[in-house]
């Protein structure tokens, strides 16, 4: 890769922030700009199909509205592609997130008596105080140091994610939600791995099994279509099967639909959400600080891990991402995408990697995707709320299963035993506790031990 100098002051920071054609459209001539359009063209098609269920499911994952995790992934792209540091990074809703902006969700909103838009206006607060400090840090070139996050943390956080996810969409595969009033509880399914079990086994007699075949077959069709072919969009297959069946063969088999629990999707997207602050107390000063802590870190980690990753994924030889310019772009994402009815997104390792699959070779493709998904989603919005919730469930373990690579594993347990047992600390404590204290005390264990025995090391032997 070509040894690229970057700017290293402020004011030469900024001026490349604000330069649209730099040399993320390297790529792009005069001599070959019809095969670029058609090749971006075609990746943005392919990843616009793929994400759509996805944005939706991680949307409601998050607690919020399936609409809303449409026009974040489209808006979060096009922002990103225009002002982030990566040639080929595709931006979006990401399951990083969830635990984050799901935990705000339901300590602000109607779980714990509160309103949604009330918590809906707090998170666009936070996130747009967090796009602030990523904006500072990227003109000041903080943006390199996301590189010093241990793998051994980043494939723990991501497999502890993953549980999470799998374990929080168990009521969905499981069609519990319409049987509510024969278990006799208020509560939700969604308690956590022995809570789960336990009241899965304990009412064998109520699971919707129509719903658990539902949901195991979106699985299956997503994660093996997409393996004969990257152009074989197999969530938007397996989200079709389902609709198709759930509406034809099951119809009477009582099975959970989108609309059930949110009503119709509308198609009109755009729309201001202003930021609210909700009565402050030393609880909300808290909660301020760790959200906006949570969404620095996710924004900054991932999308300088994925950018990094897309370079080799495309084997780039020429310019590489500009981690600072990143942050920049982040920034600016976490300040707009959740004004218009979204939520903060970042870097989607899964869909940029598609992308790239997919022949990507500039920012184009990116804004293809954005274009083609609210086409396609203004059009479908009214299938789209006959999508069966089993089938949300099947989406959202597709994608927990697929971040669990043993390969990740296998590297980390060749690089010895500390960082094996880093990556098991962290993968447990996440899904234990919280996203940031799980990250956040593996990274104070890790940096204090790995001080500590430099300077054991560094001390003389005296001999006697």
């Amino acid at each position: 890769m070509s040894k690229v100098k970057f700017p290293t002051t402020p004011f030469g920071r900024i001026k490349l922030f604000f330069t649209f054609f730099d040399s993320r459209w390297e790529d792009l001539t005069k001599d070959n700009w019809g095969k670029i359009l058609y090749q971006d063209f075609s990746a943005g098609l392919i990843v616009a199909m793929t994400a759509i269920p996805m944005a939706m499911g991680f949307a409601m994952a998050m607690g919020m509205r399936p609409e809303h995790g449409i026009i974040a992934g489209a808006l979060a792209c096009v922002v990103g592609r225009t002002f982030g540091g990566s040639k080929y990074q595709v931006y979006g809703p990401t399951a990083a997130f969830i635990p984050v902006i799901a935990g705000l969700i339901t300590k602000y909103g109607p779980a714990n008596g509160g309103q949604f838009e009330v918590a809906h206006g707090f998170l666009v607060l936070v996130s747009i105080i967090s796009g602030i400090i990523l904006i500072i840090m990227g003109v000041f070139g903080i943006g390199k140091y996301a590189k010093l996050v241990p793998n051994s943390i980043i494939v723990g956080f991501t497999i502890g994610i993953a549980v999470s996810i799998a374990l929080t969409n168990f009521e969905d595969i499981l069609g519990i939600e319409n049987f509510k009033d024969l278990l006799g509880q208020d509560e939700d399914v969604k308690g956590g791995l022995l809570h789960n079990l336990t009241l899965a086994f304990g009412n064998l007699g109520i699971i919707n099994w129509w719903s658990v075949l539902l949901g195991l077959l979106t699985f299956t069709l997503a994660k093996y279509l997409l393996k004969i072919s990257i152009y074989i969009p197999g969530p938007v297959i397996a989200m079709a099967t389902a609709t198709i069946l759930s509406a034809t063969l099951l119809a009477d088999k009582h099975i959970i639909l989108v609309k059930d629990l949110y009503g119709s999707i509308p198609n009109n997207f755009f729309k201001l959400q202003l930021p609210i602050l909700p009565a402050f107390s030393g609880s909300v000063f808290l909660d301020i600080i760790y959200f906006v802590v949570s969404i620095v870190f996710v924004s900054g980690v991932e999308s300088v891990l994925c950018s990094s990753m897309a370079d080799k994924l495309a084997n780039n030889t020429r310019t590489p991402f500009n981690p600072d310019k990143e942050f920049f772009g982040q920034g600016l994402v976490q300040i707009i995408t959740p004004l218009i009815q979204g939520f903060p997104c970042t870097g989607a390792l899964a869909r940029t990697a598609t992308s790239i699959k997919a022949g990507a070779k500039t920012p184009l493709a990116g804004y293809f995707k954005a274009i083609l998904k609210l086409a396609m989603a203004f059009y479908l919005a009214q299938y789209l709320e006959l999508i069966p919730m089993a089938c949300i469930g099947g989406i959202l373990v597709w994608v927990a299963s697929n971040m669990i690579k043993p390969s990740e594993i296998k590297e980390i347990k060749h690089l010895g035993k500390f960082e094996f047992s880093m990556m098991i600390y962290t993968a447990v404590m996440v899904p234990m506790t919280d996203f940031l204290t799980g990250v956040l005390s593996a990274l104070i264990i890790y940096f204090v031990t790995k001080f500590v025995f430099k300077r054991v090391k560094k001390e003389p032997v005296i001999e006697s």
